[in-house]
């Protein structure tokens, strides 16, 4: 690729040393609750285990014989180090967290495989089509659909390839707002490299500490943003990719109209099609005004109408959630049952009050009453709302120890349907969750992102388990909310990503042609079926 940068940047630093990552579960192993916390946790849960289960030490897990070594040119880039295959056997999805309390890691991968270049990652690619390895590419291991998990069962042996070596801010084009980066760059180290230029990705996931660039593109991830710019497709200028029959290269462009786009080709292909290795990113100037704001709604119907002329005022909020009581009391935000809709807006260039002005009068020309925010105030609804979104993975991992389901699962339909599918989930769900497990439980809801054509409702599910049989009792569960979904015409996902856990609901929702291309695509650029097998489609059977 031509470099048409107006001038070179500095040599970024890398990514500052990550903290000690959690090898089960969320994290960091600091942030993890104590057993203390974990219990109370569980006593707001009727049916809860009394106990939770213990953490078990990486010396004391019963993992599986390494198969296969690397050929000496790769073995600097290898290790078979048992904490290595551990923490790369899973994501943290919930029943991820499960299997590794329980110790179970028959998953894992016999190397862990840190390329420290572009032609590694070749070399890597090149051996294990040879040799009948698969390659499962892992950028921050946060995946909560089974992206990284390899289940085929088909291949001589599996690596696990880490990408997170591969973090630096290569260029930075002034002119046209955008950046060469490598793949592996986590968000906070990413966002690091550019702060000193004034400039800011802004695409922040919930994941965004434990996720790197590469795996947002490879799951077509949604950011915090609401409205807009809300998926990483948005912010693509080109891609650069690794396939096992060579490496694919776009033009960097603002935007073309000569036939299907190279990068969405990719964008979305969760390592199934080539190792996403670099990208030209758009960037924004740093936001320096802020206000936010919350609204309560006593009818949640009402607040989806008020959500729905936010979405079509043109106003663009960046936050734009509205969380249904359920969510609201487990947010520890609202007032009396009441829905809350929280409002965000920012820019770079101009006061921002105006704006949230506007959007506060539609919210409340529907019924809505406005809560104005005092940040660091007691009251101060958006703040709470934002400290437990972040915190929630954290209470999920402990609600894991003490026997309780939870499952999240997020999707988008057109408003019309919009309210159909809510009260069907609450309703069907709710059936299926006591069908399950003997207890009515909790379904909550909240809006994530909003179009002016439709939301993206994301749905939380709370119930106690029975010790042992949590990770059955949540496959049933996942595979009711998948047939409810597929019943309204709603995505099997909005921004999670498809990987295995998807499957069946990804299968019913795409056309027949489109997944004729696809496979006839895997087999063109991944003829021995090496990468991520069973993500997508199914992997073909081994030589």
């Amino acid at each position: 690729m031509a470099d048409r940068s107006t001038a070179p940047s500095a040599p970024s630093a890398p990514s500052p040393a990550p903290r000690s990552r959690s090898w089960w579960g969320w994290g960091t192993t600091a942030e993890a609750l104590p057993d203390a916390e974990c219990i109370a946790l569980g006593q707001l849960v009727p049916g809860a285990a009394d106990t939770p289960r213990p953490v078990p030490g990486v010396r004391d897990l019963a993992l599986p014989d390494v198969r296969v070594a690397p050929p000496a040119a790769l073995a600097p880039l290898m290790s078979c180090d048992p904490g290595e295959r551990a923490s790369h056997t899973y994501g943290k999805a919930y029943r991820d967290v499960v299997r590794a309390l329980d110790g179970d890691l028959a998953a894992a991968p016999d190397q862990v495989v840190r390329p420290r270049t572009e032609q590694d990652v070749v070399d890597v690619l090149d051996w294990a089509a040879d040799a009948d390895v698969a390659v499962v590419p892992y950028g921050g291991g946060s995946s909560v659909v089974g992206g990284v998990e390899y289940r085929a069962g088909r291949h001589r042996g599996v690596v696990s390839l880490d990408l997170s070596a591969l973090d630096r801010v290569l260029r930075i084009d002034r002119a046209s707002r955008a950046a060469r980066i490598q793949a592996g760059a986590l968000g906070p180290g990413l966002e690091a490299q550019l702060r000193p230029h004034g400039l800011t990705l802004r695409h922040f996931p919930q994941s965004f500490e434990y996720s790197t660039l590469g795996g947002w593109l490879a799951t077509r991830a949604g950011g915090h943003y609401a409205t807009l710019h809300t998926h990483i497709d948005d912010l693509v200028e080109s891609l650069r990719v690794v396939t096992p029959v060579g490496v694919n290269e776009s033009l960097r462009l603002p935007g073309s109209g000569a036939g299907p786009s190279p990068d969405r080709f990719f964008l979305g292909s969760e390592g199934t099609l080539g190792v996403i290795t670099e990208a030209w990113m758009r960037l924004q100037d740093r936001p320096r005004h802020k206000a936010s704001a919350t609204v309560l709604f006593d009818d949640v119907h009402t607040a989806m109408d008020a959500v729905r002329a936010v979405a079509r005022s043109g106003l663009h909020p960046a936050n734009c959630r509205l969380l249904d009581p359920g969510e609201a009391a487990l947010a520890g935000v609202g007032r009396g049952g009441a829905s809350v809709l929280v409002l965000g807006v920012e820019s770079a260039h101009v006061p921002v009050g105006g704006r949230l002005a506007e959007l506060l009068t539609l919210a409340r020309d529907h019924g809505g009453t406005p809560v104005p925010s005092r940040p660091g105030a007691p009251d101060d609804d958006a703040g709470r709302w934002r400290s437990a979104f972040l915190r929630m993975p954290y209470l999920r991992d402990a609600l894991a120890r003490m026997s309780v389901i939870t499952e999240t699962f997020e999707t988008s339909c057109t408003w019309d349907r919009a309210a159909e599918l809510y009260e069907a989930v609450r309703t069907r769900l709710g059936e299926a969750v006591t069908e399950v497990t003997g207890t009515a439980g909790t379904v909550n809801c909240r809006f994530t992102h909003v179009y002016p054509d439709g939301p993206a409702p994301y749905f939380t599910v709370v119930a106690p388990g029975r010790r042992g049989d949590e990770v059955a009792m949540w496959d049933e569960i996942k595979a009711a909310s998948l047939e409810i979904l597929h019943d309204h015409g709603a995505s099997v996902t909005h921004h999670h990503a498809v990987g295995r856990d998807h499957r069946p609901g990804y299968d019913r929702q795409r056309p027949e042609p489109f997944a004729l291309a696809l496979r006839a695509a895997k087999q063109a650029l991944d003829p021995a079926g090496i990468l991520n097998p069973g993500v997508l489609i199914d992997p073909p059977d081994a030589r």
